[in-house]
This record gives structure tokens, sequence and C-alpha cells, in this order.
């Protein structure tokens, strides 16, 4: 490409890129920060409109502002912009020249390339930066299927990935103008208030970044139209389009349900197993939705149970029509598993083999932490099923913390040995850690 052409890009798209937009603290950013001095790229993947962009731009206006990096140490390109639809592998290394030329960085040079994915054989022009250049690299990416093939191959050993979610709880209320409120602060029946409205405006509206600004969640629909066509119909080149949009659809409206290969097969008249594993697949790689596990200490009871399926951000049920009066227990389900997922690597649910069932398992360095079930309420109807759930897991796979999480719901309950505390959802996502 011509290099004026691309001297002119390198200015604009930097402008925009640490342009003063308001923009909302995120909480994965204590987790990038130990990192931001070595030498690892760092690649941030996660659903589109998630918000990998404007934490790239946090992460470069926070080192400019503590005086660690000038301006034009920054190179910040969007590979999604229409002006580089030719741009191939070749025009890197005249990218990097026009930079030299047109900045004269001295130092570290810290590049923030987003969706670099768009560009065949990026990785081998990354790997020579890595290698031969004193260049620290940021890199977003839609799709963990292309990410994770390539960063454990040719930049295995030489990056960290992390995973960027829609707001958490305490994102969408710091994107709302309220910001940190302790444990004691919970207590009020004032503030107490304000935070369960603003909780069930977010169980509604889910995390998008823009979709919380504007208060549209039409604009989720927007998202879902535009990952299911670009994403995953034209780029995987899927014939049957209506199939894995309906598989897409059932998912979302069946979140947190058991769902075999097989009932899914049958269920949308599909002719094999294989193609709806495949469907599957594609959906997870572009974070439509997510899957968790059974706990079992059989590799092959793992692999051959069936799944739970949950959707990556709670507008989906708005904008898709799922009826969402009729479906609170499950909205709450999703929202915790997404939580959890943004704190910890291992997760699963759990039944054992006279029946009892639990809906989150957290393990850490193979250690069972907390068992945790999520009910609407615990009432006459539920209370032993719930209960029983947790003691099992208690007494079979030695875990001490058991939690129920409800929509409003808190107390302490004894039963023999075991303690479980009952907490509501909204004030548990506070009160955790962050993630």
């Amino acid at each position: 490409m011509d290099k004026l052409i691309l001297q002119s890009l390198i200015i604009s798209h930097r402008d925009r890129f640490l342009a003063d937009r308001g923009l909302v603290p995120r909480e994965i950013l204590t987790k990038l920060e130990p990192l931001l001095s070595q030498k690892e790229i760092l690649f941030i993947s996660g659903i589109r409109r998630s918000g990998k962009s404007s934490i790239m731009s946090l992460i470069a206006r926070g080192l400019i502002s503590k005086g660690l990096i000038q301006k034009n140490q920054v190179l910040s390109i969007n590979f999604e912009d229409e002006r580089l639809i030719r741009f191939g592998v070749e025009d890197f290394e005249s990218l990097y020249q026009a930079f030299l030329e047109l900045d004269n960085p001295q130092g570290k040079k810290y590049f923030f390339l987003d969706e670099l994915q768009m560009i065949p054989s990026w990785e081998r022009w990354v790997h020579r930066m890595y290698e031969f250049e004193d260049v620290k690299m940021f890199i977003t990416g839609s799709n963990s299927s292309l990410s994770n093939s390539i960063l454990s191959t040719a930049l295995t050993g030489r990056n960290r990935e992390f995973r960027v979610h829609p707001y958490s709880f305490r994102e969408y209320l710091w994107m709302n103008g309220i910001y940190e409120l302790s444990p004691r602060d919970l207590l009020t029946a004032e503030n107490a208030t304000r935070i369960k409205r603003e909780f069930n405006t977010y169980s509604q509206l889910g995390g998008f970044p823009e979709v919380v600004k504007n208060k549209d969640v039409n604009i989720t629909d927007a998202y879902f139209k535009d990952i299911m066509h670009r994403d995953v119909i034209t780029r995987h080149q899927i014939r049957n389009a209506r199939e894995i949009r309906e598989l897409c659809l059932y998912l979302i409206t069946n979140s947190g349900s058991l769902l075999s290969y097989e009932s899914l097969r049958k269920m949308l008249h599909v002719k094999s197993v294989s193609t709806i594993r495949n469907y599957l697949e594609i959906l997870k790689e572009v974070f439509l939705v997510q899957s968790l596990s059974l706990y079992s200490y059989s590799i092959k009871k793992q692999i051959f149970n069936p799944d739970k399926y949950y959707v990556t951000d709670l507008g989906f049920y708005q904008a898709l029509g799922f009826r969402f009066s009729e479906n609170l227990g499950k909205v709450l389900e999703n929202m915790v598993f997404h939580q959890l997922n943004r704190l910890y690597d291992d997760l699963y649910y759990w039944n054992s083999a006279d029946g009892k069932e639990v809906d989150f398992l957290i393990r850490k360095n193979t250690v069972l932490l907390e068992a945790i079930q999520v009910t609407y309420d615990l009432n006459p109807e539920n209370r032993e099923r719930e209960l029983s759930g947790l003691i099992g897991a208690g007494k079979e796979l030695g875990i001490a913390k058991l939690t129920v999480l409800t929509h409003d719901q808190e107390e302490h309950i004894q039963l023999g040995q075991f303690s479980i505390e009952v907490i509501p959802v909204w004030k548990w996502l506070l009160i955790g850690d962050a993630g």
C-alpha cells in the first residue's frame, strides 16, 4: 500500500484511539496492569462490541498520563477499516516503516492492533516483531478458534490471552455514575433499593457498552444479526443458514439447560449429530454461547455427558423475544455463570448418582472451592431439592463453602455440620472479587 495512505491512516486511527471518549474503567485492567512492562504479547479476545478496543485505549491513555510513554510511541490500527481491504501480510513492513518515518519513536514501541485476524498470516509478522524489534504488542480478536490455534503454535510461550466480557454489574453501575459501594453501604434501605432497581434494568439490557449507554436493546438485536451474518454464516460458508440460526435461538431461549447433541439434532430436525457438533463449535468460537461441562473424576463421563449452554449477554433474551418475566431463574443463573467465568478458569455443574444437582462447582488448582445453587427464591416446593444438592456435594466432594444465590432472599442456614449462605445475586455481584 502507498506510504502516504498508510501514514494518513496511522494519524487518524491514533487520534481517535487516544481521544477522551468518556470510557468507563474495566475490571480486567487490574489483571493486565502487572503485564504491561513485560515482553509478552497481550491477546484480548471476546464477542464483538464487548469493549476490547476501549480496553486497549484505556491502557494506552493510562501509560501516557503516567508519563511512561509518549504519544508518538503508539501505533493503533483497526483492521476492519475498509480502507485496509487490500492490506496483506506483505504490507506489514510498509506499515512499520511508515510509522517510524512519521513519528521517529524513541525507545519501546507500543502496538495496539484491533481485529488483526482480518489479515491472513498476520502471526508471521507479529512473531518477527516480537523476536527482533523493541515492541510491546496488544492484539484483539473476535474468534476464539483462530486465536487459540495460532497462540498455541506460532506464538506459543510469547503471549498471554485474556477474555473480555460485556459489562459486569459493577461496570454497569460505573457507566451509570454509581461507584464503589462497601458492604456496609448496601445495608441502607435507600442504597439497596437503588441498586436493586439498577439490577433489574441490567438484567434486561445486558452489558454491551453501547446498549447500556443508550438504554436501547435494539442495538443488541443488530449485533446478533451482524455476528450471525459476518462471523458465522459468511466466514464459515454455512449452506443451511436457517439451521444454525434456529440452533442459536434455541440455545438462547433454553440457556442453562442440559442439551445433548442428539436431543438438539431431533429438536431441530438436523440430519446428523456431527452437523450439530460443528454448529456448536462455531457459535462458541464467536462467543455467542459458552458451554459448561459435568464435573466427574472420570474423564469419559465428562466427555459423554451433555453440556449446559449459556448465552454470552443477557440482552439477547430481550432482543430476540425471550419471555423474560417467565424465566427469571434462568436469567439469574446465566448472570452468575458469566460472573464466575470472569473470575475462574475451572467451572462445572454436578450431578450425584442419586439424582442430586448443583448448578456450579468452582475449582482452582485441582481444589474444589465452592458449590453454588441459583434459584429465583427458596420456597417450600424447592427448598429441600436445592439444599440437598449442596449438602450432597459437600459430603461427596468435600466442599465446605456452600452458597444459594437468589433474587432477593438472604439468610444463613445450618444443617448439621454444613453452613449454607443465601445471598441475593445483586449483592453477591458487588461484594465478590473483581474479575
